[in-house]
């Protein structure tokens, strides 16, 4: 259940499934409404459920009507924004004629086919399993690339890192090491749909809770009843997540298996995967790499930091200059 395990990383905000725009209430209204105009371009309504989609579906399973109609307005203004920035950065490439080859793109996509450690093959089923094309998935490495030059072109000579801010950084970063054990961890999944229904969720949660009820009991082999009752990846090994540090699995699953003693098991935990129920098998404390072997990292990351904080800069100049109509 790791967070790289068996996904595509850098998919990026920009493709959103099918299946997930059909859970999702739809009209010719809604379809035809501009929800802003940036420079005379207009930003559609669609567009913007279609980038909030994922978010959408989570607010949905609210029950409570208040929080559920906030949650939508908040993934909504996030989605809207984040295309209206785009708009601005694609507007700013064509005027500098950036453009992105096609052996650009095939590099691209050799890259995260690389980082995922799968085939052109596998690569394309996993798209297509999460319902995206190949064609769509171009588009998205091409338009990456393109805001890549110019961030390139724009920002990157303002990045400055010293070896007192490397230092510093590692400072930081060995505190929180020598306080962060690694467990060892096992896990049984009770799987949730992305459509799932409220009922759906209810039922999920219930089979959740007593399975941990289950684990608990005295003697309990956590062992065979992951392998019989797991519905994720690692049931065949008794639901074993091997050893890792903080950071490497979801947030809402990190969170709870690092407040769980040894031999502790949670209460049903819920990810986008579904229902965990997790048991910490060991905890053991690990030696901190030195600042020699951690430099590489630090300054990658230090460097990503500071772009970042340069590209919002940049686009906020962006918008100061443009006419930004929002109409939702």
């Amino acid at each position: 259940m790791k967070v790289r395990s068996r996904k595509i990383r850098n998919l990026g905000a920009a493709l959103v499934a099918a299946a997930a725009l059909a859970a999702l209430p739809a009209s010719a209204e809604l379809v035809d409404r501009v929800a802003a105009v940036v420079n005379d371009k207009i930003i559609p309504q669609s567009e913007v459920v279609q980038r909030a989609a994922p978010e959408l579906m989570l607010a949905n399973q609210e029950r409570d009507p208040k929080k559920r109609s906030e949650m939508r307005n908040a993934a909504m203004k996030r989605a809207l924004e984040t295309l209206i920035a785009e708009r601005l950065l694609e507007e700013q490439m064509n005027e500098l004629g950036i453009q992105v080859t096609e052996q650009e793109v095939e590099l691209g996509l050799e890259d995260v086919r690389k980082q995922n450690n799968i085939d052109p093959e596998q690569f394309e089923q996993a798209l297509r399993a999460e319902g995206y094309t190949m064609e769509k998935y171009r588009e998205f490495m091409r338009n990456h690339l393109r805001r890549l030059k110019l961030v390139n072109l724009k920002v990157r000579q303002k990045v400055k890192i010293s070896e007192k801010d490397l230092r510093a950084e590692y400072d930081k970063w060995a505190r929180m090491e020598q306080a962060d054990p690694e467990v060892h961890a096992r896990h049984i999944l009770v799987k949730v749909p992305q459509d799932a229904t409220p009922e759906q969720v209810e039922a999920a949660k219930k089979k959740a809770e007593a399975i941990a009820q289950e684990a608990r009991k005295p003697g309990a082999d956590f062992v065979a009843l992951a392998k019989e009752k797991s519905e994720g990846p690692s049931a065949q090994d008794g639901g074993d997540l091997g050893f890792f540090r903080r950071g490497v699995m979801v947030p809402e699953f990190d969170r709870v298996v690092f407040s769980l003693p040894k031999g502790g098991v949670s209460d049903p935990v819920r990810t986008r995967f579904g229902f965990h129920v997790i048991k910490v098998e060991e905890i053991r404390q690990v030696p901190v790499a030195s600042f020699e072997e951690m430099k590489p990292q630090l300054q990658e990351r230090l460097m990503r930091d500071q772009i970042e904080r340069y590209t919002e800069q940049y686009v906020q100049e962006l918008r100061a200059k443009a006419t930004i109509e929002v109409k939702i």
